[in-house]
């Protein structure tokens, strides 16, 4: 498995505005991520589990960092919600949008679109760039949310997705965590528990 993440992956999507890298992020530089986000993750406004008013709580773990994200209300802000933890304190800060989320073998996202940024963002087509660490997960999309028509690939550590322009709004999300896939080296590097961590990048 090591040998084969040092490898380059590409991933052809049908919309070719929608692709991922063919230069993965190298190993040193994954360590560096993993061991930021833990850092960040054990500090105050750090990792929690999303939930709803209902009482139904999202199967994942979710740092935000720039604007906070609401999935009950859907809204960005500058204090999180759950704790009213301040989150952004500069204009540049406000303008970025950076979600991490961790999965363990059982973690889910179901199909969605990103359409809660800033009106000129989403006109514009301003990309999402997401960053794939520890497990691979298998990763769905589509032009609908319908899971029977979605198309589907498997995004490995150190995969990075880049979705903009007309591919914008595609639907997407992650229906399975393939357990012990890590590469070795990450784990031992990072003392990573075997999971996925999953860094999101975006222009509010």
């Amino acid at each position: 498995m090591e040998n084969q993440n040092e490898e380059d992956h590409m991933v052809e999507f049908t919309n070719p505005e929608a692709l991922n890298s063919t230069n993965p992020i190298p190993r040193p530089r994954m360590v560096v991520i993993v061991k930021k986000c833990r850092q960040l993750g054990l500090d105050p406004g750090g990792f929690y589990q999303p939930g709803y008013k209902d009482g139904a709580k999202r199967r994942l773990q979710m740092m935000c960092l720039g604007r906070d994200w609401d999935p009950e209300t859907r809204k960005y802000g500058s204090r999180r919600t759950i704790d009213e933890e301040l989150r952004v304190s500069s204009v540049e800060e406000i303008l970025r949008v950076s979600i991490a989320n961790f999965y363990t073998t059982s973690g889910r996202l179901g199909l969605h679109q990103d359409r809660d940024e800033s009106r000129k963002s989403l006109k514009e087509g301003l990309p999402v760039v997401s960053i794939s660490t520890g497990d691979s997960a298998d990763f769905l999309y589509g032009d609908q949310r319908d899971i029977g028509k979605a198309e589907s690939v498997v995004l490995e550590s150190g995969d990075v997705l880049i979705f903009g322009g007309r591919s914008r709004h595609i639907f997407h999300g992650v229906t399975s965590i393939i357990p012990d896939s890590a590469p070795m080296n990450l784990l031992e590097e990072t003392k990573l528990r075997p999971r996925r961590l999953n860094l999101t990048f975006r222009q509010y």
